[in-house]
């Protein structure tokens, strides 16, 4: 980073690395595929929740046009909470509740990844024009 040796220290470690911040997994053929960032996962009593896989699973629900997910503070738990968005299709709306969304993740994902933080229905999920979450709008509503 020009002009801020602290920044660039941070993110080029003692070996050369650049440390991108971004989650990455590789298949058996040797490509890589980029799946989430280190600062958006949520930190549920010391588990790591990657909110793309709850989107995952939510946006394979028949009633789900588009979801989101971000960690929401609990301070009775002293953790965060993953609670997601869910954008419904137009034949769906009015027709499912959050318990039916809650009850199919549950169904789905280990204990630490449930939605605790609940389900929350919105009209759209907001985007970047490059088509990325803008977590932050969510978290400022």
């Amino acid at each position: 980073y020009l002009n801020n040796p602290t920044a660039t220290a941070n993110t080029i470690d003692a070996d050369g690395f650049l440390h991108t911040g971004d989650i990455v997994r590789a298949d058996a053929g040797g490509y890589f595929y980029v799946v989430d960032r280190i600062k958006e996962l949520i930190k549920y009593k010391g588990f790591q929740v990657a909110p793309a896989d709850l989107e995952a699973v939510l946006q394979r629900h028949d009633a789900v046009a588009d979801a989101a997910v971000i960690g929401i503070q609990c301070e009775e738990q002293a953790t965060e909470l993953p609670k997601a968005y869910v954008a419904l299709k137009p034949s769906h709306r009015g027709k499912i509740s959050e318990p039916d969304l809650v009850n199919y993740v549950s169904a789905r994902v280990a204990a630490h990844k449930q939605l605790r933080g609940g389900v929350e229905f919105v009209d759209a999920i907001p985007r970047s024009p490059s088509g990325k979450i803008l977590r932050r709008l969510l978290r400022e509503r």
